[in-house]
């Protein structure tokens, strides 16, 4: 059932800010309940232009490499039904991070509409079925990862995060264990999605749509193990960015443990339903939960989850939004 027009607007306009509101409320209370808090903004001011200030200039190189990889990944599932370069590919989808973050749709949704322009026109909808396939393969690596954070840092979340939010065991377990379970169904599913695309086309109401979801078949298991590795690639290029803002702004916490956080905060983000005016709260907020139980810089945790929002998502939605427009301008020709 599509959601009607009211419906949308509602959950674009009213409930995308209010979340944005809120949850900035709730950061900048943390913030200014942190002891000499100024001190910390202003130390944050001189470790950009001090010695640490090239990895941030390293983190903006970066967004490049990150946003390659999604790239190489589409264009390795989208030869199925259409060659494409990899410059095509790669403005395809810094056009369809730019619709995403225009439309302000749930988890970056309207990333396909822009993605899909550059796909002949018979070939949209399936172009749209493979790219799930994509999506599903940094689920897996994301769910995987997240939840063997959950582990490594069990005692330490519990123990701290107890005291804040009240937060019982029995929750964080179960939050463990259905990390396991959904990380081996999704992984079930990619590797078997050839087979259960075969059964779902003998559904009767299925089969007259099989030509959009027939490609599928095609993918053997190599092909699926070289997209889950490109996944991969590119979940470690985001770590190892974020890794480095937390060097940048003095957060204090080693690679090892900043690693397993971000693992957790990333799974966190990947279940929690956003919307771009309201994804930098729910980044802020959830950043300060987890690295407050190893730092107290809560100036810095913020403005690291700000830089990353802004370098890996603003930045590249303006030049998609570019791309976008010369698409327009080409066809109006």
């Amino acid at each position: 059932m599509h959601l009607n027009k009211q419906f949308k607007i509602f959950l674009n306009y009213f409930l995308g800010p209010a979340l944005f509101i809120i949850l900035s409320i709730s950061i900048y209370r943390n913030i200014t309940n942190q002891k000499d808090w100024q001190e910390s903004l202003i130390e944050i001011k001189k470790s950009i232009s001090g010695p640490q200030g090239w990895k941030a200039l390293l983190v903006c190189i970066l967004m490049l490499v990150n946003w390659s990889f999604e790239a190489m990944k589409w264009r390795v599932l989208l030869k199925h039904i259409q060659q494409i370069s990899f410059f095509k590919s790669f403005r395809a989808v810094l056009s369809g991070l730019g619709v995403s973050v225009a439309m302000s749709t749930p988890n970056g949704a309207g990333e396909y509409v822009g993605r899909i322009m550059y796909v002949k026109e018979g070939n949209r909808i399936r172009a749209v079925t493979l790219t799930l396939v994509g999506s599903i393969s940094q689920q897996i690596i994301t769910m995987a990862l997240g939840t063997l954070g959950l582990f490594l840092l069990h005692d330490q979340i519990i123990n701290a995060l107890y005291k804040t939010i009240k937060l019982p065991v029995l929750f964080l377990d179960a939050l463990t264990y259905v990390g396991v379970l959904a990380t081996t169904f999704l992984l079930i599913i990619y590797f078997e999605i050839s087979y259960l695309i075969k059964l779902i086309e003998k559904i009767p109401f299925v089969s007259k749509y099989s030509y959009f979801i027939q490609k599928l078949e095609e993918l053997n298991w190599k092909e699926l193990l070289k997209v889950l590795s490109i996944s991969t690639c590119r979940y470690s290029v985001f770590a190892f960015q974020y890794i480095l803002l937390l060097q940048v702004f003095n957060v204090g916490i080693d690679p090892w443990t900043s690693f397993w956080c971000i693992s957790v905060m990333f799974l966190v983000l990947a279940i929690v339903p956003s919307f771009t005016f309201a994804e930098i709260g729910v980044r802020g907020y959830v950043s300060l939960q987890l690295f407050g139980v190893f730092s107290t810089n809560a100036v810095g945790i913020t403005f690291t989850a700000l830089a990353i929002w802004f370098i890996n998502i603003i930045i590249p939605a303006l030049a998609g939004s570019l791309f976008l427009l010369g698409i327009k301008l080409f066809r109006n020709k």
